[in-house]
């Protein structure tokens, strides 16, 4: 650009020649127009009728024009006079001069009139507008108020009909999403909400809602006042895909893990918070752990630790894909792995759960200065020093196990739970269901207010009471879609939702997109953790993870099982399913053979009429006595009580994870038995035991 083209830019007023003129340019357009219409006119001595022409056909043309566009009479009245006036001046200038005082002085008169109206005109138009606008929301106000106010009095006659409690609605919300709508109310006579969520499923039945769809009560703004949040529109039966923003998140401001049958999303907050998460096989347990662990790497200020004792089956979509290379960044980095660390035996969990006592322990010593400074008890969590999160598959069934190896772990578990909520570092458990062994535990009770339930329409094993106490009126039935059920937080009551449905692709993309997002341990934590954190990543530590060897004791060749021909693997699958009981109570037998010195099955493999018997207790004439394999686990762990004996509740809890027998059928075993002369009891009432015969002391 030219410094002379750059003055004139900057120099002097900007018109803009396609802006319309308003009442001051107009009226100087109209009386400039005329104006030099006349003084042209007498010049040329034309007819003066030519003028009034003019004026005639350009007031018609805009009373046209005001009529299609609705505009008000005034304001065409005014229209037309202005043109008729101009052709009138203009006509009678050009036939006695336009250059006389008497003519510039009425055109100057009738520039101002021009102006005045037009300006009067343009304010009345803008009114009309207006109110147009208005009445037509008082209108929409109105039909909508309307159909609030039929909704408040078929809420309030239900209310009355089916809870015997009288209300007064304060207000009727649609939800944005049309999937429902909610109702603020006071209940009459000092009754609280928990009085009306007891009658959700009367209520829900009542309105004839579709399934899935329910009338929920729940607190209001304060004690007096309740919120009865309707669906109408079944949002869970739909699979809900994960948002395709990957944003950053933080653990300071919530993570969220699925959304309500509103649509809102449901955030966490595990700053100070652990979690548990109870979901039987089918019901989208391991798809809502892929959600939190996608909440946890797009966070900034996380570092996300994995426990999952099944071949790291968790873990591994998150870890694997980064290790052996097969993500790439734009910037050709290499892509970390979307967890921190992954253990998947029970050695990496020992050193994880370790490192993580220490790494608490440290900084509650080495940060003292910070959080003095803070003014705080709770270490101030950011980017440089991440909070730590681990998720743990299973992980309440490893609190209630009675395996000696799995106890070292459960203590340890407790230990993280119960010291290190200020240091910044929590848990995530996950269960099969929500039982009373699961929920026997007060430190999970006190510590995981984060809860959820997914069903999947399973009865067995859910008792949402226990799981959420005091939330009255939560069915499983209400939420029989996998990926579905209830969650509740301490910041909103349960209720139910929808996990998101996570895919394999989006799991890569999300570990390539927070590659760079991840916090690094900071110093002072990573010190503390020394080796095992700092090695984790070893050829050495991660090899099971590629181990891909076929078991050695299976039998069959490698050559064999990738060899053509036809695939019996299902085959196997069914036999192996069938010999899993049989597997078990052969390795219980020798481990209480070992014990008891007691000899080996006579039956055995190898065994014949020559092979040498040592001395001792026969086991497996258990398998003569009972054709149950629990039944034969039952009797067992009776003989091995020895002469102490035992009771009905500790047989039930030794079985429940391998059989699910429960301590009612093993009352009626241990009845049976002892009618039968193979048992015989000892003592009465709630000190009574079994003995076996082989072990009583008549024997």
């Amino acid at each position: 650009m030219s410094t002379a083209t750059a003055k004139n830019q900057s120099s002097g007023p900007v018109l803009d020649w396609a802006a319309g003129h308003g009442p001051v340019t107009g009226a100087l357009s109209a009386t400039t127009g005329a104006f030099a219409i006349a003084t042209t006119g007498a010049a040329l001595s034309m007819p003066p009728g030519w003028a009034l022409t003019v004026g005639a056909t350009g007031a018609l043309g805009h009373t046209v024009a005001g009529l299609r566009v609705r505009n008000a009479g005034r304001t065409l009245a005014f229209k037309a006079a202005s043109w008729l006036v101009g052709a009138g001046w203009t006509t009678w200038a050009m036939t006695t001069g336009p250059l006389s005082w008497a003519a510039l002085g009425s055109l100057t008169a009738l520039g101002v009139g021009m102006g005045a109206g037009a300006r009067s005109v343009a304010l009345y138009e803008e009114a009309r507008e207006d109110e147009a606008i208005a009445a037509e929301q008082r209108a929409i106000a109105a039909e909508l108020s309307a159909e609030r106010r039929a909704i408040a009095a078929e809420w309030v006659e239900r209310i009355q009909r089916i809870c015997h409690i009288a209300v007064r609605v304060v207000g009727v919300e649609k939800w944005e999403t049309g999937a429902g709508y909610s109702l603020d109310f006071e209940p009459q006579g000092g009754i609280t909400y928990d009085r009306i969520a007891q009658h959700s499923v009367a209520l829900s039945a009542d309105a004839k809602l579709p399934h899935g769809c329910t009338a929920t009560a729940g607190p209001g703004i304060h004690q007096g006042r309740t919120i009865l949040d309707v669906t109408t529109l079944n949002v869970l039966a739909d699979e809900c895909p994960y948002p395709s923003d990957y944003g950053p998140l933080s653990v300071l401001t919530g993570l969220p893990w699925g959304v309500r049958t509103n649509g809102e999303t449901v955030p966490v907050y595990l700053r100070e918070q652990c979690a548990l998460v109870v979901g039987p096989t089918g019901s989208g347990k391991t798809n809502m752990i892929h959600t939190i662990l996608a909440g946890f790497a797009r966070a900034e200020d996380v570092l996300t630790w994995v426990i999952d004792l099944n071949a790291g089956s968790a873990g591994l979509p998150w870890v694997l894909p980064a290790l052996n290379g097969d993500l790439t960044r734009e910037d050709g980095k290499p892509v970390r792995p979307g967890i921190d660390w992954l253990a998947g035996t029970h050695e990496e969990a020992l050193a994880m759960l370790d490192a993580a006592l220490a790494i608490g322990l440290h900084r509650k010593k080495a940060y003292q200065d910070l959080l003095s400074k803070a003014n705080t008890d709770n270490l101030p969590i950011s980017p440089r020093i991440p909070q730590i999160l681990l998720v743990i598959d299973e992980g309440a069934e490893i609190l209630v196990s009675t395996d000696r190896q799995i106890k070292e772990l459960a203590k340890k578990i407790l230990e993280v739970i119960r010291m290190l909520r200020a240091m910044g570092i929590r848990t995530v458990l996950t269960a099969l269901g929500a039982t009373g062994s699961v929920l026997g535990n007060l430190m999970i009770r006190r510590e995981g207010k984060v809860r959820v339930a997914l069903t999947g329409g399973e009865t067995e094993g859910m008792d949402l009471g226990k799981m959420f106490p005091g939330r009255r009126g939560l069915r499983v039935d209400q939420a029989p879609y996998q990926g579905a059920g209830f969650m509740g937080t301490p910041e909103s009551p349960a209720a139910l939702f929808k996990a998101w449905r996570i895919l394999p692709n989006q799991i890569r993309e999300i570990t390539a997109a927070t590659s760079d997002r991840h916090p690094r341990l900071d110093d002072v934590s990573a010190k503390a953790a020394g080796a095992a954190y700092a090695r984790r990543w070893d050829a050495e530590r991660t090899a099971w993870m590629r181990d891909l060897t076929p078991d050695a004791d299976s039998g069959i060749e490698p050559s064999a099982r990738t060899g053509a021909g036809l695939n019996l693997s299902a085959l196997r699958a069914e036999s192996n399913a069938a010999s899993q009981e049989d597997e078990i109570l052969r390795r219980f037998r020798a481990e209480i053979d070992a014990q008891f010195a007691t000899t080996a099955d006579p039956n055995g493999v190898g065994q014949g009429d020559e092979a040498e018997r040592p001395a001792g207790l026969n086991l497996s004439a258990l398998r003569e006595e009972q054709d149950s394999p629990a039944q034969q686990a039952a009797l067992a762990a009776l003989l091995a009580a020895g002469p102490e004996g035992t009771g009905a509740s500790a047989i039930a809890r030794a079985l429940e994870d391998t059989f699910g027998t429960t301590r009612q059928t093993v009352v009626g075993w241990l009845k049976t038995w002892a009618e039968n002369g193979i048992a015989v009891r000892v003592g009465e009432g709630t000190k009574a035991r079994y003995v076996h015969r082989s072990q009583a002391p008549d024997a």
